[in-house]
């Protein structure tokens, strides 16, 4: 027979393991959109300690919805060497563009980077961020239902070597990091340049050029890099997005190694 207590204690056991190993890694990753999980992918694979913490339901950021709600998306050529590589299909549109079903590919990236050894904390925002010696060292959490309703209830803190800002069009880590501690960016402003209106071409190759490191120890990509640097937007394609956190993976590995 089935045991209610049990139940609930295999759920609180297994998560406050799972949170507690977490307090101490390689990279913390915040947000679950695409570069988020590519990164966490080819950073779990290489056997970096990682995880991720989104304060959604549902991870994946802005691939469910497709365009306009309209559940396809399009990767370019040089996006489509990601799908490959990570085993995705892709049906060809015309020549140079792909698409595919929005929910498989960002239930597939989820699945791919767990399979992977991403831990995946949703459910859990971000509030703040731990400096040590003028440098991000780490993050402060809490329950992103509280972040919510905005209560007043104290957060716990973990270390990471790297944080990686992948949090989209707010860029809340490099926000809350430049708000907080007046701190001057690697960018042309110092400060955060904020995002430029649609221009597909640009802001694919935006997206990858200003994944990087924007403060010691910190990293941003996807559109969270873009709105720091001042790049375009660019809608429902998202090769940038893959080839993005690639990039940041495996210059994150480099420094690690």
């Amino acid at each position: 027979m089935l045991n209610e207590v049990t139940i609930s204690r295999g759920i609180i056991d297994s998560y406050l393991k799972k949170l507690s190993d977490a307090l101490e890694l390689d990279v913390a990753i915040v947000g679950g959109g695409p570069s988020g999980l590519v990164a966490g992918l080819y950073l779990a694979a290489a056997g970096k300690k990682v995880a991720m913490f989104d304060r959604r339901l549902s991870l994946g950021g802005g691939v469910w919805g497709g365009g306009m709600m309209f559940n396809e998306v399009v990767v370019q050529e040089e996006g489509k060497s990601i799908l490959d590589e990570l085993g995705f299909t892709a049906c060809l549109f015309q020549p140079g563009y792909y698409v595919l079903d929005s929910v498989y590919l960002a239930s597939g990236l989820v699945y791919k980077a767990m399979v992977a050894g991403l831990k995946i904390f949703n459910l859990v925002a971000m509030e703040d961020v731990v400096i040590k010696d003028k440098r991000v060292a780490g993050l402060v959490i809490n329950w992103g239902a509280v972040e919510t309703l905005q209560w007043h209830v104290d957060p716990l803190t973990l270390h990471s070597t790297y944080v990686l800002d992948a949090t989209g069009h707010p860029a809340n880590v490099a926000s809350v990091l430049v708000k907080k501690m007046g701190v001057t960016l690697n960018t042309t402003t110092g400060g955060i340049v904020g995002e430029k209106s649609m221009e597909a071409e640009s802001g694919e190759i935006d997206t990858v050029a200003n994944s990087r490191e924007v403060y010691p120890g910190l990293y941003v990509s996807g559109m969270a890099a873009n709105a720091v640097y001042g790049g375009y937007r660019m809608g429902p394609v998202f090769g940038g997005m893959l080839l993005s956190g690639k990039k940041v993976a495996q210059e994150l590995i480099g420094r690690l190694a």
